[in-house]
């Protein structure tokens, strides 16, 4: 939760681009770039971490050497969308490690999953064992991954964006 409005200039976003690409980046090294001492570029990052344009740090780890060689998307219609049935999939879903993402979609289908398993048999299992076994799941449409030929998280930061 933001603690403080932080008006965003250009070494702001400098900082927040640099951090997006290289969240080990040292301090020394993000000031260097953002062209500042390193005291007030440490001052910059907390304000933007209370603010919450920082929401964490996080390693991004390759799920196949760690032996999910299987990622699929699914798409989940629900056979209620009270809000009450909305909020019970979603506690449901955060219960679930093999669910990396969990989007609501306005449309066709109400829930997108993100899904990381071992393999075929293991996701089968996932959606016959939990995922229809959940209450209200109507139906579950599954795309896998079949080549991921870019990946790039966060946002596009225009570095030299002007505030108004």
């Amino acid at each position: 939760m933001p603690t403080r409005r932080v008006k965003l200039d250009r070494i702001d976003r400098r900082i927040l681009d640099d951090l997006q690409q290289n969240g080990r980046m040292t301090n020394v090294d993000l000031a260097r770039r953002a062209g500042i001492s390193a005291p007030p570029c440490l001052r910059r990052v907390r304000a933007l971490e209370e603010a919450g344009f920082i929401r964490g740090y996080h390693a991004d780890i390759a799920p196949e050497l760690l032996g999910y060689e299987l990622t699929v998307f699914a798409l989940i219609g629900l056979s209620s969308q009270a809000k009450a049935d909305l909020r019970m999939f979603e506690d449901t879903v955060n219960g679930w490690a093999e669910v990396r993402e969990c989007h609501m979609l306005a449309g066709e289908a109400d829930f997108l999953l993100k899904v990381v398993a071992e393999n075929w048999d293991a996701y089968k299992t996932f959606v016959d064992e939990r995922l229809t076994a959940a209450p209200n799941v109507n139906h579950v449409k599954t795309m896998q991954v079949l080549q991921t030929t870019k990946y790039a998280p966060g946002v596009p930061i225009d570095v030299d964006a002007v505030e108004e």
